[in-house]
């Protein structure tokens, strides 16, 4: 997993609060994602203001899309 975060986003105290978030974000869903894959995380600027659920929703809704989350039948390990 690799962030990235543009100096459009802010000054070093914001970027750095949007890493947190997303690796925090990636944490927390790890277990059930599928392994195998890479994944770049790209940090806009709503990203450092935006409430977290809001953002929890918005990575889960993108990994369901490209089909990252594990199904039932798959094994948790």
């Amino acid at each position: 997993m690799g962030i990235t975060v543009s100096k459009k986003v802010g000054k070093a105290v914001q970027r750095n609060r949007a890493k947190r978030r997303l690796r925090e974000l990636y944490r927390a869903a790890l277990p059930d994602l599928k392994e195998g894959y890479d994944m770049v995380l790209v940090a806009r600027t709503r990203t450092v203001t935006a409430p977290y659920w809001q953002l929890v929703k918005s990575f889960r809704a993108a990994a369901k899309q490209l089909e990252l989350i594990k199904t039932v039948g798959e094994d948790k390990e």
